[in-house]
């Protein structure tokens, strides 16, 4: 039973699409998988055996610690997405880990060595994971653009869209989400002060642009603020 919800999230993803049934199959012999919890850290930047993780259920997200052990958050990872050493080097990301951000995280994951080998095996899977981390690199080289060329205020907003726009749920012409980040956590990801995050939330929200709480996010009108 166990083989055969990893065997069915593999064959489902987008990465996988080009092995058959029984190369899925073979793969779920290497592959792990890890549930965790709320706040739950999953470590693999000191790990001495990389590995590749693929998120199957919840987000995370990638921190790293700075000179004084803050958590500096690097990067928010949601269903469906690839963390870990994916550029397939020996490169170290020293003190860099994954924290569980909903109730329930499931993960699927590989040992670096071993995807390798799949991958030269199978050049289709070798070029469809080339492709998966190009446009993640491409997304995230969109984010520091971003944080260079915009002011606090856009890069919320931005960031609030994006976020709307990937989870949430239109209810009567308005868009709700979970929030599972803190005010600190936001704050970080667009490259401001926590005071700095609460005075632009508590200004969107003054002008009827966003409703915010601990747990969830609503957008009155997602055009609206798009045009801020």
């Amino acid at each position: 039973m166990f083989d055969e919800l990893k065997y069915w999230y593999l064959r489902d993803h987008k990465l996988f699409r080009t092995l058959s049934m029984s190369q899925i199959r073979q793969l779920c012999i290497i592959t792990g998988f890890k549930k965790a919890q709320k706040g739950d850290v999953i470590y693999f930047g000191t790990s001495e055996m990389p590995r590749i993780y693929l998120l199957k259920k919840g987000s995370i997200k990638i921190v790293s610690l700075d000179d004084e052990g803050n958590e500096i958050v690097k990067d928010v990872i949601q269903k469906g997405d690839l963390f870990g050493h994916l550029e397939l080097d020996e490169g170290d990301e020293g003190n860099e880990y994954a924290k569980a951000l909903t109730p329930e995280v499931s993960i699927c994951s590989f040992l670096q060595s071993d995807f390798e080998q799949l991958m030269l095996k199978h050049p289709d899977l070798a070029l469809s994971y080339t492709k998966f981390v190009g446009l993640k690199m491409k997304r995230l080289r969109n984010n520091y653009n971003n944080l260079i060329s915009k002011d606090a205020k856009s890069r919320l907003v931005s960031f609030f869209t994006e976020w709307a726009e990937r989870e949430g749920t239109e209810i009567e012409g308005r868009i709700h989400f979970e929030n599972y980040l803190t005010q600190n956590d936001i704050a970080q990801i667009i490259c401001t002060s926590r005071q700095t995050a609460v005075q632009l939330l508590t200004e969107l929200e003054n002008k009827g642009l966003i409703y915010y709480s601990r747990k969830e996010i609503i957008i009155e009108n997602l055009q609206k603020l798009k045009e801020i």
